[in-house]
């Protein structure tokens, strides 16, 4: 059930893969805003759509089943408890409501279920908007995120009803197998309506809550074969929900601090950014410059989140070494001579010991920033690497440094044209830089 427990997002985190962390930053804040637009207007048709489509459920489909008021009310509010256990997977956030939701289908009577199921989710979303300060339209989230329930119910139905039974479980595979047909053409069909997101680029980021609704389900069953003749049965899965909400939480908890690490991280880098610049203000702009370029080229080549992070980091702190270059060398208004070359020429390996100080993620971008002025041919410094040899990201860095350092105007010299720039790349593609590289940087330019 993608829709109850899933938020999908096209990216930070300290040690992680830092698009997981971004997504999910990205779906708490979705979550704490009013729905607008789109958003409000899908949740508004489908919210309508399905309590019609559940009244008319509990109209058509008779049944022999008749719960007390007693069992009906246990399982909704198993199923309301169940819904406040949010454990985030990757980049969505996974229920463990199965473990009520399947017993509901043999507990009550089909027609009853999707209602029922509706009923929980509304009482969890008011708990969200009292105790949470979650918006109050957020409640039209609540049937919209039932959706599911029509699918075992509409198959079973079919099936005609009848108690659980473990010889029927290729009916039960196929009861969930329509739950995440029904689900993802609903729910999937919103989020493209209201954030132009494709159903079929959403199933990747999907299989997390799959997995868990899969390995949920048949404890769900379990739970269902005891329940049809002791429905206090249900709360036999009440210890496994609350151990789940105590991993759930530590989970969520580990998260914040990954954030907030991914955060200190990027201030730190730019508080280092912002030091060059103050010690010298064409690097500090320089660095500016090199990292629009930097990112820019990352996404014309396709590199993953973890890469462009780097590749961000990287082109901030490139030069971070020269602060500890003498002034007289970074400001002379001139050509440098055999000396004062070979003074300039360590700080790369002065950044990477700054940065090594620091340590994490930074720590590691050092390693970045030692190689960002090797050459592709091997003659560069300051270990002479060579070819693929060369991290991917400090032969970006490499280029992009090269084109803002020809175009820019320093005291003693006029910058040239972005055209003498990129002229002057391809002629030194092959031996200073990456070919691949340079073809890309061409393209940022010239789209640019």
């Amino acid at each position: 059930m993608f829709s109850a427990m899933a938020t999908v997002a096209p990216t930070a985190s300290a040690e992680l893969d830092p698009a997981v962390y971004d997504s999910i930053e990205a779906a708490r804040s979705r979550a704490s805003r009013r729905l607008r637009g789109r958003a409000l207007a899908s949740g508004v048709v489908l919210a309508v759509a399905y309590l019609a489509l559940a009244g008319a459920a509990v109209h058509g489909l008779g049944s022999s089943r008749s719960p007390g008021l007693i069992t009906a009310a246990g399982v909704i509010a198993a199923y309301a408890l169940m819904s406040r256990v949010e454990f985030e997977l990757r980049t969505v956030v996974a229920l463990p409501t199965q473990l009520a939701f399947v017993p509901m289908l043999f507990l009550l009577p089909l027609g009853w279920v999707p209602l029922a199921v509706c009923l929980g989710a509304v009482v969890s979303r008011g708990l969200d908007i009292c105790f949470r300060g979650v918006p109050a339209d957020r409640f039209l989230l609540a049937p919209v995120y039932s959706w599911h329930a029509f699918g075992p119910v509409a198959v079973l139905a079919l099936a005609g009803e009848r108690g659980p039974r473990l010889s029927d479980w290729p009916l039960y595979t196929a009861a969930f197998a329509a739950q995440f047909a029904v689900d993802l053409a609903v729910s999937g069909g919103r989020e493209w309506y209201a954030k132009g997101i494709a159903p079929h680029t959403q199933l990747p980021f999907l299989r997390w809550t799959l997995l868990a609704d899969a390995a949920l389900a048949p404890l769900g069953l379990l739970t269902a074969l005891v329940a049809v003749e002791r429905p206090i049965a249900v709360a036999l899965v009440l210890p496994l929900v609350g151990l789940l909400a105590i991993f759930a939480r530590e989970r969520s908890v580990g998260i914040d601090h990954a954030l907030e690490l991914s955060h200190a991280y990027r201030g730190t880098a730019f508080l280092l950014g912002d030091v060059v610049e103050a010690d010298d203000a064409y690097t500090g702009t320089h660095s500016r410059d090199v990292l629009t370029l930097v990112l820019d080229v990352c996404d014309r080549l396709g590199l993953e989140a973890r890469d462009r992070r780097d590749a961000e980091f990287a082109a901030l702190l490139h030069d971070v070494g020269k602060i500890r270059i003498p002034d007289e060398i970074i400001n002379k208004p001139g050509p440098l001579d055999a000396r004062e070359r070979a003074v300039i020429e360590t700080h790369t390996v002065e950044g990477e010991r700054l940065l090594s100080l620091v340590g994490g993620i930074l720590g590691n971008i050092g390693r970045i920033v030692r190689s960002c002025h090797e050459n592709w041919d091997g003659t560069g410094y300051p270990d002479g690497l060579r070819g693929e040899g060369i991290p991917l990201v400090a032969r970006i860095v490499r280029a992009c440094d090269a084109f803002s350092a020809m175009t820019t105007d320093r005291p003693y010299r006029k910058g040239r044209s972005s055209e003498e720039a990129l002229a002057e790349l391809h002629r030194c593609a092959g031996a200073d830089f990456d070919p691949r590289v340079v073809d890309a940087l061409a393209e940022v330019i010239i789209a640019g």
